[in-house]
């Protein structure tokens, strides 16, 4: 199952594939009692997916054998104790992927030439993804933070280990005592290593950093002027071989705070464009201003939904068990204003409580 999203999976997620590309989106719960009926809601939706493929003229016996293979290694993936608030499956003749989203999803199952990517496209940019770097004198590990969680990340080098170093008496001799490690030529070494590691990870794949450590290592990675200058110091040992929640623990105050002073910012943003007027409010108007190509900035609440009918020349709210309701109109929002290069931020419930739930700054 993945996790981890990022403008180049999404690239790749979105590119077109041999029909039928199969897309089975459901919601999933991480605690009981809702969980209790996820495994019975997932063999529906995929029991679903399957009758669809042999209902439709187009997929022969063959391919539709095959993309049905797929969606049973999918299946057998799936780990109920990883489970979050929406999952996705995507099977295409040669492929499948597992991904589990800290966003709730609608109910669908799709078949087209692509696989349908927006509601991943807005988990990824509700997200707010950052790397936690945590240090000591023998070991860096990279840690990989989301919503609520951090998880350890096992690329580009990460963990970091410094292999154990003879005993020296002749040199404890000399100095009368055990050197201080973050006094030791080698242990600066490692670190430049450390961080010149997270630093290329960081071209590809840049976020916000918070580097955890004894202060001295702190002061030492700072001296470095590389890819952790300018990060969030937590000063905080013993998180390089940590738990993730030990990890989070210890990170979550700065992640809060710096969510908070996002969230003013967009707020100011978007008091400024009333004066301007360039605001603009509510689904309605944000769906047509976003098929223009005019949103500049778009603000969301992080759990707004709206379940819409379009009714021509514009969006009503749907009744309960309308066939032809719009569930994800929000997440199809968001994805259309990053296809014309918005910027598309989630702030917390009750930010946008004068907007509806969802707000935006027009470019003209």
């Amino acid at each position: 199952m993945e996790h981890d999203l990022s403008p180049a999976t999404l690239a790749g997620l979105r590119r077109p594939r041999p029909y039928p590309a199969v897309s089975v989106l459901t919601p999933t719960h991480r605690r009981e009692p809702g969980n209790a009926q996820d495994p019975v809601r997932l063999r529906n939706a995929v029991a679903e997916a399957r009758r669809r493929l042999e209902a439709d003229p187009a997929v022969t016996r063959e391919r539709r054998a095959e993309v049905e293979e797929q969606l049973d290694r999918a299946l057998a993936e799936i780990d109920p104790a990883e489970a979050e608030d929406g999952l996705a499956i995507f099977a295409a003749p040669g492929e499948h992927q597992v991904w589990t989203l800290a966003r709730s999803v609608p109910e669908r199952v799709v078949l087209s030439d692509t696989f349908l990517t927006r509601n991943l496209v807005a988990a990824y940019s509700a997200e707010r993804p950052f790397w936690v770097l945590s240090v000591s004198a023998d070991r860096a590990t990279l840690w990989s933070g989301g919503t609520d969680r951090v998880t350890e990340e096992r690329s580009g080098g990460f963990p970091l280990t410094r292999p154990p170093e003879d005993f020296d008496p002749e040199r404890q001799e000399r100095i009368g005592d055990s050197p201080s490690a973050f006094r030791d030529e080698r242990t600066r070494q490692f670190l430049r290593d450390a961080d010149a590691a997270l630093g290329r990870l960081l071209r590809a794949r840049p976020r916000p950093v918070y580097v955890t450590g004894p202060e001295a290592a702190l002061s030492l990675l700072d001296d470095t002027g590389g890819a952790v200058r300018g990060a969030a110091h937590v000063p905080h040992g013993g998180l390089a071989s940590g738990t993730p929640e030990a990890v989070w623990q210890a990170v979550r105050p700065l992640v809060a705070a710096e969510a908070r002073r996002a969230a003013d910012a967009v707020t100011g943003e978007l008091e400024a464009a009333r004066g301007r007027r360039e605001y603009a409010a509510g689904v309605d108007e944000l769906w047509r201003s976003a098929l223009a190509g005019r949103v500049r900035l778009l603000a969301v609440e992080e759990n707004y939904r709206a379940t819409v009918v379009d009714a021509g020349d514009h969006l009503e709210p749907a009744d309960p068990g309308d066939l032809d309701a719009r569930e994800d109109i929000v997440d199809e929002i968001v994805e259309q204003c990053l296809e014309t290069g918005a910027e598309v931020r989630f702030v917390p419930d009750g930010t946008l409580r004068d907007a509806d739930g969802i707000a935006g700054v027009l470019r003209y």
